[in-house]
């Protein structure tokens, strides 16, 4: 990694180590961030917006302090400048300092591994895993797609495919990464500071869904 690490926040993104994400970058100055890690290490770091950021987005928005590198596997430069590119998260940073020098943002960063697991961590995220594949099976998902319907910020429905071949830990953050839920919620999970944590808060916010919709009284119509 260089020294100044490339920022590229978003309001709505989260991304986790070892996941894909795709990106269209349209952005003048995101252009040219992508354009000059292409020349360099090819890794870009994701931030989360904080809110109320709308009011100053063409300046420096406050972002989380915590997020995720990610390399780009592939790029693909439109002829207008554009580009698409797919990143693979990387590792989990903190920022230190930012530098405004350029256009877009960069910022001195500190690497933040994940602690090593010890044996009763897997299987204690193996228990995880079989609860969460109980959670997110059809008849239970939908559930947690009316509740997301009855949102203002609905963006569909909650229904996942669990492939049975993928390792605990590459399941684990993709499903935090892909799930349905709030970036607030994807940033808390993001932030935890092993996967343990990660896969056992996972659960507990995925009940607490369940949990609500399923409270007495709530409405079941859509609006």
């Amino acid at each position: 990694m260089s020294d100044l690490l490339p920022l590229f926040p978003l309001p709505n993104v989260v991304l986790f180590p070892n996941v894909f994400l795709p990106l269209h970058i349209f952005e003048p100055r995101y252009r040219e961030m992508v354009g000059e890690a292409i020349t360099s290490d090819r890794m870009i770091g994701m931030v989360l917006l904080r809110p109320g950021w709308e009011h100053e987005y063409e300046a420096t928005p406050p972002v989380y302090p915590i997020g995720c590198t990610g390399v780009m596997t592939h790029v693909d430069r439109l002829g207008d400048g554009r580009y698409n590119i797919v990143l693979r998260g990387v590792e989990r940073f903190r920022i230190v300092q930012e530098d405004h020098e350029r256009p877009y943002r960069r910022a001195t960063v500190e690497p933040l591994a994940e602690r090593a697991l010890a044996p009763d961590d897997r299987d204690a995220i193996r228990r995880h895993r079989s609860r969460l594949e109980a959670l997110l099976a059809p008849g239970v998902a939908s559930e947690l797609g009316r509740a997301r319907h009855d949102s203002a910020q609905s963006r569909g429905g909650a229904d996942v495919m669990i492939p049975s071949g993928m390792a605990d830990e590459e399941l684990v953050n993709a499903l935090a990464q892909y799930l349905d839920l709030e970036p607030i919620e994807k940033q808390a999970l993001l932030e935890r500071h092993c996967l343990r944590s990660r896969a056992e808060s996972l659960v507990e916010l995925l009940e607490m869904k369940i949990m609500i919709a399923r409270a007495p009284g709530r409405s079941r119509v859509a609006h």
